[in-house]
């Protein structure tokens, strides 16, 4: 079983260090991408990822200061990295190394740059979300540029685990990225619905937070098998068997 999230555009780099740190397996294909944006001017790149001159300006510097090769003085692990209503509620900061373990082996964080990041991997702050239309030498977007390098990547994880399943509490513009006939093993969509009325309604800002915390649950109970998930109880959520199916899980709240 093997988690996955979405990343977050809020981001800290001035965080501690994990000990254990990995590398990106997908570096090289980044560097592409840094030298591919590495041509747009400010203006430019606010007009391509449609942000305000005070977030391309941001991202500009972000871009130019990019460098290879990753340390622990100029990259971060990447589930500490990230910040948001989703990793709010992962307690990154209370983990002992046997929890961040747990986190590397069942853990990816689909990523526009990084393509496929573990929670340990260093990584350096950016800005590109995996829908921006940025043309490269693949292709006109990023989908193409990383084609099937992503689902590749995460095969090779999945042949390690005895049940191999994607668990996506990630964005569908991320999961988009996966080549299903290509992957080898199964997708189980978790959805967090409230009660509105007589029927239950997704609300996103929830809904992040929901996954962090199903994040949070697998840690603490060291869950292996997907069927555990269906245990997950926190702030008032609880499985709706009847509105559940083996490809989706739906979890709802009054």
């Amino acid at each position: 079983m093997l988690m996955l999230l979405a990343p977050s555009k809020t981001q800290d780099s001035n965080v501690a260090d994990w000990n254990k740190e990995t590398l990106p397996a997908l570096l090289p294909d980044s560097e592409q991408l840094i030298a591919r944006l590495r041509e747009f001017s400010v203006a430019e790149l606010g007009q391509l990822m449609k942000m305000s001159e005070q977030l391309a300006v941001q991202t500009h510097k972000r871009i130019n200061d990019f460098q290879t090769p990753f340390t622990t003085h100029n990259a971060k692990p990447a589930l500490a990295v990230f910040q948001g209503d989703v990793y709010s509620r992962i307690a990154t900061t209370r983990y002992n190394q046997e929890e961040k373990e747990y986190l590397q082996q069942h853990l990816r964080i689909l990523s526009g740059l990084y393509g496929v990041l573990r929670p340990m991997d260093l990584m350096q702050s950016y800005r590109l979300e995996m829908g921006c239309k940025l043309t490269n030498s693949r292709g006109k977007n990023l989908y193409e540029f990383w084609g099937e390098r992503v689902t590749e990547e995460l095969n090779r994880t999945l042949a390690t685990h005895d049940e191999p399943l994607l668990v996506n509490l990630a964005s569908l513009e991320y999961l988009r990225v996966i080549k299903k006939k290509k992957l080898k093993g199964k997708i189980l969509q978790i959805d967090f619905k409230e009660r509105k009325g007589d029927s239950y309604k997704t609300v996103a800002i929830y809904a992040k937070r929901a996954r962090g915390m199903m994040v949070d649950f697998a840690v603490k109970n060291k869950v292996q098998t997907v069927t555990e998930l269906q245990s997950f109880q926190r702030e008032n959520y609880r499985f709706q068997d009847a509105l559940s199916t083996k490809e989706r899980y739906v979890f709802t709240r009054e």
